[in-house]
């Protein structure tokens, strides 16, 4: 942490400190842990609390995993596609079938609205 001279309107020397990504990553994770209070853990290090929140949805955003954990893949596969007897039923073109840890299948469409699948698909995988 580093901090910047600033003086205040009470004519008080105040410190605007500046974190590195390792220290705000490590308070970050210190705040996911159980039981832990995010309050607590921001007035440890001397941080408004609101800060530590938004830096939690800021790493959330950026592709970090929630609850501090990394992101978890799903393994998948490519098959090579399979010659069949019958025909491609006519309107199948560009669906997609997508199959759950759990068994579960779920068939979409080329029109279908990326974002809310990726909801979908997050609220089952949380089952």
């Amino acid at each position: 942490m580093s901090e910047d001279g600033r003086q205040g309107t009470d004519g008080e020397d105040r410190r605007r400190r500046t974190w590195s990504a390792d220290q705000k990553q490590r308070i970050i994770a210190e705040s996911f842990a159980p039981g832990a209070s995010v309050a607590e853990v921001a007035r440890r290090y001397g941080l408004n609390a609101n800060m530590l929140f938004t830096w939690r949805r800021r790493g959330r955003r950026a592709g970090g995993g929630n609850d501090g954990e990394p992101a978890k893949i799903v393994p998948m596969r490519v098959v090579e596609a399979m010659p069949t007897a019958i025909g491609t039923a006519p309107g199948s073109m560009g669906r997609m079938e997508i199959v759950l840890v759990g068994g579960e299948r779920i068939i979409v469409g080329p029109d279908v609205d990326a974002t809310a699948l990726a909801r979908i698909i997050k609220a089952l995988a949380r089952r």
